[in-house]
C-alpha cells in the first residue's frame, strides 16, 4: 500500500505568543465543539480517497492540542482510525504546552493511542519566556514531563528556541543542560525567527537585542556538540533524537519527492497536503470551514499542480535539511533523470565553497554549508 501522513490542525490556544505567525487564536469550549464537529466531518468526507493507503503517521498541531477536552482528541483520533487504515505500529504525536495538560489528561491522551509527544518548552530561563508570551514556567513544563514518564510515554520531544532576546550563550547552554538531564527521546532546536505582522516585530525595539550573528552560530555549533556528547544524533539541520526515535511525520515532509513516502494531507483549519502532484490547502476562514460538511473541495481556497521542475527543487531543498542529504540513485528513479543532469553547476559550485559534499551516491550540506543553508538551498530554485 501506498504510505501516507497526516497532520490534523487544532487552531485554538490559550494566549497567542508574541512570536507566533501560525494560524491561532484563543476560543470558548462551544467553539472548539463546533470545530472539532466540523473536522470529524471533513475527516469522512476526505478519507473517501484513500482507501488505497496505509496511514504512518498521525500529528496533532496547532495552536495548542493540548488546551482541548481531552475527549474531543480521543474522539477525533477514534474517526481517523475508523475512516483511514491506521498502521499497528503508527507514529500517533501530539504538541503539549506545558500550562494546559495533566497527569489525567496525559493518561487519557496515551490510552487512547497517542505514543509521542512534542512538548513546547523553549526555554528552561523563566525571564526568556516570559518576554517569548509563554503562558507556562520552566517548574509547569518539570511537572508535565514527569506526568507524561507517569503516564507512560517512551517517545518524548522537547521543542527548544534559541537567538532570543536577551540570550547569550550561558543562558543557552543551562537550557541546553538542563533539559539533557531529563534525557527525551528527540530535542528539536530552533533559532528564532521574527516574522513580519507579529506583536515581536512591531515592538522588537521595547525587547532586550537578539544575540548578533555571531552568538546566534555559536549557539547553534554548541547546541550540536552537547546533544552529541550526550547520544542524539542530529539527522536534519534542527533535529536530534536518539537512535531509533526519529520523528516519522518528520521526515515523510522531508523527503517529498521520494515516491513510497512522499504523501501527506493536513486536515482542519488552514491545513495544507501534498499528494502525488498536488499541492492544496483548507481556507483560513474559520466561518467557511464550517460551512462546509461534505465535499472536502468546498473549502480547499488554493490548489497547485506541482510540475516536474517544482517536484525537483522541492525534492533538493527538502533532501539537503537532512544530515544523510540526496541520494543521487532516488533522484535518478524518481525522475527518470540523473541529478547532475539538472543541477551540475549548482552543485559543482557549493562543493567548490566548501559548502556540499559527496560520499557514497548522497550529496549533503557540509558544517560550513548548514551556517548558510537557506542561500544554498535557494540556489536550486534558479535552474
Amino acid at each position: 500500500m501506498k504510505q501516507l501522513g497526516i497532520y490534523i490542525h487544532i487552531p485554538f490556544c490559550v494566549k497567542k505568543c508574541v512570536y507566533c505567525d501560525f494560524l491561532s487564536f484563543p476560543a470558548d469550549n462551544a467553539a472548539k465543539r463546533t470545530y472539532m464537529a466540523a473536522l470529524q466531518e471533513e475527516i469522512r468526507a476526505v478519507a473517501r480517497d484513500y482507501s488505497a493507503y496505509e496511514v504512518r503517521s498521525v500529528f496533532f498541531g496547532g495552536g495548542t492540542p493540548s488546551c482541548m477536552e481531552k475527549e474531543l482528541i480521543g474522539d477525533c483520533l477514534l474517526t481517523v482510525r475508523e475512516q483511514f487504515c491506521v498502521a499497528d505500529d503508527a507514529e500517533i504525536s501530539m504538541e503539549v504546552n506545558p500550562k494546559t495538560a495533566s497527569l489525567e489528561k496525559l493518561e487519557y491522551f496515551r490510552k487512547a493511542g497517542i505514543n509521542r509527544l512534542s512538548i513546547g518548552l523553549q526555554s528552561a530561563d523563566d525571564r526568556e519566556l516570559k518576554l517569548l508570551g509563554r503562558i507556562h514556567t520552566y517548574a509547569d513544563f518539570l511537572d508535565v514531563y514527569a506526568w507524561a514518564r507517569q503516564a507512560g510515554f517512551q517517545n518524548i520531544n522537547i521543542d527548544l528556541m534559541s537567538a532570543l532576546p536577551g540570550q547569550n550563550l550561558e543562558t543557552w547552554q543551562k537550557t541546553l543542560h538542563s533539559v539533557l538531564e531529563l534525557e527525551p527521546e528527540h530535542i528539536s532546536a530552533y533559532s528564532l525567527i521574527v516574522e513580519e505582522g507579529t506583536p515581536l516585530f512591531d515592538r522588537i525595539s521595547q525587547y532586550p537585542p537578539l544575540p548578533d550573528e555571531e552568538t546566534d552560530r555559536l549557539m547553534y555549533h554548541e547546541t550540536k556538540r552537547l546533544l552529541a556528547a550526550h547520544g542524539y544524533t542530529r539527522y536534519e539541520i534542527s533535529n536530534y533524537a536518539k537512535k531509533g526515535f526519529e520523528s516519522h511525520h518528520n521526515q515523510i515532509y522531508w523527503q517529498r519527492g521520494c515516491d513510497h513516502i512522499s504523501n501527506y494531507i493536513g486536515l482542519g483549519l488552514g491545513a495544507s497536503s501534498t499528494v502525488g502532484n498536488y499541492r492544496y490547502k483548507n481556507t483560513d476562514s474559520l466561518s467557511e470551514y464550517l460551512t462546509f460538511f461534505s465535499t472536502p473541495e468546498a473549502f480547499r481556497c488554493e490548489v497547485q499542480y506541482l510540475s516536474k521542475q517544482e517536484l525537483m527543487e522541492e525534492f533538493m531543498i527538502l533532501g539537503l535539511r537532512r544530515m544523510e542529504g540526496i541520494s543521487e540513485a532516488e533522484f535518478q528513479r524518481t525522475f527518470q533523470v540523473s541529478l547532475c543532469s539538472i543541477y551540475k553547476e549548482t552543485l559543482s559550485k557549493w562543493q567548490a565553497a566548501g559548502c556540499l559534499a559527496k560520499r557514497d551516491g548522497f550529496w549533503f550540506l557540509t558544517e560550513q554549508g548548514i551556517d548558510v543553508s537557506n542561500t544554498v538551498l535557494a540556489d536550486f530554485m534558479k535552474i
